[in-house]
């Protein structure tokens, strides 16, 4: 048995950009340190060093750096900064699955003179089903523009 095969395709999945689910047990336990108290995961994933979290309060992105990956960048989009979400579903061949969010990044989200957005795309393996991680983001975002509009 060669090493891709004892990775189940998951070194392959990482090279070509999109992640594999990891348990959230495993993820508590390695990362359970970063949430804020009373905060729970919900789903996460692995893309052969980095992780996203999808916690009830926030997204959390671990990119782990360098040869040794010991530094690590970890940045949040709260949940409640959420205001577009858009899904693209994987097609024939080697084609991925994309969520795309788009997100308030200014820290006032009814500023006056306007705020500022940002974008994240993830992606995830043909054989994931986004259509529930989409749904979900999506009435977040939905519940997000309700609650800004007021």
């Amino acid at each position: 048995m060669g090493l891709f095969d004892k990775l189940g395709g998951s070194l392959a999945q990482g090279v070509m950009g999109n992640m594999n689910e990891v348990s959230v047990d495993e993820l508590t336990k390695d990362y359970g340190s970063y949430l804020m108290d009373g905060e729970t995961i919900q789903l996460g994933f692995r893309l052969i060093r980095d992780v996203v979290l999808f916690t009830d309060k926030r997204i959390i992105d671990f990119d782990k750096q360098g040869a040794t990956g010991q530094k690590m960048r970890v940045d949040s989009i709260n949940l409640s900064s959420i205001i577009h979400v858009s899904a693209e579903t994987s097609g024939f061949g080697m084609d991925d699955s994309e969520i795309n969010l788009t997100y308030i990044s200014s820290p006032y989200y009814r500023a006056s003179g306007g705020v500022t957005v940002a974008e994240k795309t993830f992606e995830f393996p043909k054989k994931y089903n986004i259509q529930p991680l989409y749904k979900r983001l999506q009435e977040i975002a939905y519940e997000n523009h309700e609650n800004l509009n007021k």
